[in-house]
């Protein structure tokens, strides 16, 4: 089992860990990490494993571990650029260090397609998120306008909300089903409570909440910290979906 650190701060860009396990497609188990595994449409995180005599593994993904069966497990598993390249021994203390400038634009990106969701209330089918570009498919017929909703996402980066984390129990995920914004993807439910983000405060008008879902990915800690991003392209991708793009701003 991998402690992920990445749960409670997203800001954290390296931590101690100790190498619990090998995998056969050449990954590394840790028994802590701040590297994201690939889900939720968010990808994963790539980085550098570094030993205590200096020697340097490189990342260039992350996934979450399976069994012998494909079943999903607790481990995380850091996978090789060079998959030739000697891996730290079981056993092994390492410090663990992702390529921030990388995660850092994933997170201003995750925490951007929340604002899209509170800018275009529909249900999201489809989600992307990469270093370069993010993208949300919504379940509608209507028309959207790119500059409209580049302003309006501006205005809520302007406006300096906070992004904060929470928890709600399965009952009470039951209860709000609206908190689920996606059409495509469950929250997970294993533990007995569901992790949340939310923008924006409980009270009214500046301390006005402007979104809030289950969420397990990572995200900026104000919206001021996104800067800006744009809506470069809109499609439609059928009769029922609207595909909005983003990107950053030149």
């Amino acid at each position: 089992m991998t402690q992920d650190l990445f749960r409670q701060d997203s800001h954290l860009r390296e931590c101690s860990a100790t190498v619990t396990a090998h995998t056969p497609e050449g990954g590394v188990v840790l028994d802590r990490t701040v590297f994201y595994p690939l889900g939720g449409g968010q990808a994963g995180d790539s980085g550098e494993l570094i030993g205590a005599d200096g020697s340097r593994w490189a990342v260039a993904d992350t996934r979450k571990g399976k069994d012998g069966e494909g079943r999903p497990t607790a481990d995380i598993v850091h996978l090789p650029a060079d998959p030739a390249a000697p891996r730290p021994a079981v056993g092994e203390a390492v410090t663990a260090r992702i390529d921030w400038e990388r995660r850092h634009r994933l997170m201003r990106f995750h925490t951007t397609t929340h604002l899209l969701c509170h800018v275009v209330a529909q249900p999201v089918n489809g989600c992307s998120i990469t270093p370069d570009y993010a993208r949300l498919d919504f379940h509608m017929d209507g028309a959207l306008d790119k500059d409209e909703l580049t302003a309006a996402i501006a205005r809520l980066v302007a406006e300096d909300h906070p992004v904060t984390l929470g928890a709600i129990d399965n009952a009470e995920l039951d209860a709000n089903p609206a908190l689920i914004k996606s059409m495509s993807v469950q929250p997970p439910r294993g533990t007995g409570t569901v992790r949340t983000v939310r923008v924006g405060g409980s009270g009214d008008g500046a301390a006005a909440q402007i979104d809030l879902q289950p969420c397990g990915g990572t995200h900026v800690a104000r919206t001021s910290e996104i800067g800006a991003v744009v809506v470069t392209r809109i499609e439609k991708k059928g009769a029922m979906a609207r595909r909005v793009v983003l990107g950053f701003a030149a």
